[in-house]
């Protein structure tokens, strides 16, 4: 009997020490990612942001990349538990679906006073850390200037039937509708959704859309303007024939889609998720938007982009408040329109 208690006794105790020893891998597991970032950004651009930073500071980064609304919707799902300590996006309407479940914690104002009132939310609880525009990317053996839409909403217009194209499935486009939206009201919104179901050729992102404009498939497509500098950068096979028409005067058109970046609560490094904020919004990591290879425009105070955008200041963009976009709203709306 004594025998038997002995060897459950030590069976008690091998399994408790696999037990601890499993919890203590776990836990040097999580200890070795470092600071983890859901990306939603160009993988390209978080990866430069991220090794610049860990190179200043040594403050090693796991980068988790995936799009905008995916880790939105994980992190809400995840809650308190998530793995993430820092969220950065393509676009605002991803930021405000989680500000609104209460899970950012506030930017610091050190960081906060490094953007524009313009490139960030009024409550401070995200920033904005870069920009982008939307433009008519149109093919220049087909269409004069004089020929080129006056506004976005001028596409949705029976005449431009068959000669345009878009990515409306994207959170990218999503975005251009919450501004509309937000700028023009549900009716509008409504009718230019159905403008768009009728004359548009759907396509699977913003590049197959400029590559498509390019190779003559169709007249224009309505993208973000660097995809366009990107491709020139490059070889300028997918884009020799297009050129890019600012709308401008305030137009829907003009957009200028902010990217987010935000601090979630539930951080267990919330010193270094602040300074990694801090970091990007700051003189070094915007100079990587200016002299690395996105062609996204900086947002910092005093931060210049790279000199072949035309300047922000140029574009006459409308005025949105991009912490009211509503991201839900333009999914049943263009779900009800046929286009997701």
């Amino acid at each position: 009997m004594t025998i038997k208690l002995n060897l459950l006794s030590h069976a008690f105790a091998l399994a408790a020490s696999l037990l601890s020893a499993t919890a203590f891998a776990g836990s040097a597991h999580a200890q070795d990612a470092g600071l983890v970032v859901y990306n939603a950004q160009h993988e390209s651009l978080g990866r430069e942001w991220v090794e610049a930073f860990t190179k200043k500071t040594g403050i090693k980064v796991t980068m988790r990349q995936g799009g905008d609304m995916q880790f939105a919707n994980q992190i809400i799902q995840e809650g308190d538990a998530s793995p993430a300590d820092v969220f950065l996006t393509e676009n605002s309407p991803a930021m405000t679906l989680v500000d609104g479940a209460g899970l950012f914690a506030p930017v610091e104002k050190d960081t906060l006073d490094q953007v524009p009132e313009q490139y960030r939310p009024a409550d401070g609880m995200w920033t904005g850390i870069a920009a982008r525009t939307t433009v008519f990317a149109y093919d220049k053996t087909k269409l004069s200037e004089d020929k080129l839409p006056k506004s976005l909403l001028d596409l949705a217009d029976p005449a431009w039937k068959g000669r345009w194209g878009a990515a409306p499935a994207g959170a990218d486009f999503q975005a251009i509708v919450a501004a509309l939206l937000q700028l023009k009201g549900e009716d509008a919104t409504k009718a230019w959704l159905k403008g768009l179901k009728d004359n548009a050729t759907p396509y699977k992102g913003n590049s197959v859309a400029m590559k498509a404009v390019n190779a003559g498939e169709v007249e224009g497509a309505v993208i973000y303007h660097y995809y366009w500098f990107g491709d020139q950068a490059k070889t300028g096979e997918n884009s020799k024939n297009v050129g890019m028409h600012y709308f401008k005067n305030q137009d829907p058109g003009a957009f200028v889609s902010v990217s987010g970046g935000g601090v979630l609560k539930s951080t267990q490094h919330m010193k270094e998720a602040q300074a990694f904020l801090k970091f990007i919004t700051g003189k070094a990591g915007q100079a990587v938007l200016k002299d690395g290879t996105s062609y996204e425009y900086a947002v910092g105070k005093d931060a210049a982009s790279n000199s072949k955008l035309t300047p922000l200041a140029d574009l006459n963009a409308p005025k949105v408040e991009a912490s009211t976009l509503d991201s839900k709203k333009v999914v049943e709306l263009m779900t009800a329109a046929g286009l997701i």
